[in-house]
């Protein structure tokens, strides 16, 4: 039985980044159509592909919680990483500081999972170890690790 889900898009993310990729392919054409070298198309591509790849891989993140576990998906789901229910000590609702950003960083106290905004649930594991979800339904997620937690014991 699932509590909740909720798979929160990196808006900002996906425009920047998209913006980024359009500029750099525009200015690679643009750059081997003027000089008449494809290998310096390659320079502007490369970085393309590899922002085409980081926002493949990070331009959502889903948020499950069953009775069991809290599982967390970037994209697609290849990143991916999960909490046993029985493993959570204690849960809040944080906002990060502006200078954590998104994606999978390693901030002070602990491990911050985020796509967008700043707003998170903070979970603390019975080995002490602390990871931030981030979320634009903080309420929401909250009352669903707290109800798995009830469940559980």
């Amino acid at each position: 039985m699932c509590h909740y889900e909720h798979t929160q898009p990196g808006t900002f993310m996906r425009v920047f980044i998209g913006f980024l990729v359009v500029a750099l392919i525009g200015a690679g054409v643009a750059v081997s159509v003027s000089a008449g070298e494809a290998v310096v198309a390659v320079s502007f591509l490369a970085p393309a592909v590899v922002c085409t790849v980081i926002l493949v891989l990070f331009h959502s993140l889903t948020v499950r919680v069953s009775r069991d576990a809290i599982r967390l998906a970037f994209g697609g789901g290849l990143i991916h990483r999960s909490f046993a229910i029985a493993d959570i000590e204690a849960s809040a609702i944080v906002r990060n500081r502006w200078y954590y950003g998104w994606g999978i960083k390693l901030i002070r106290g602990g491990w911050l999972y985020n796509v967008s905004g700043f707003d998170a649930v903070e979970v603390q594991l019975k080995n002490g170890r602390r990871y931030r979800i981030g979320t634009d339904q903080p309420t929401e997620l909250l009352a669903a690790v707290e109800s798995a937690m009830a469940e559980a014991s």
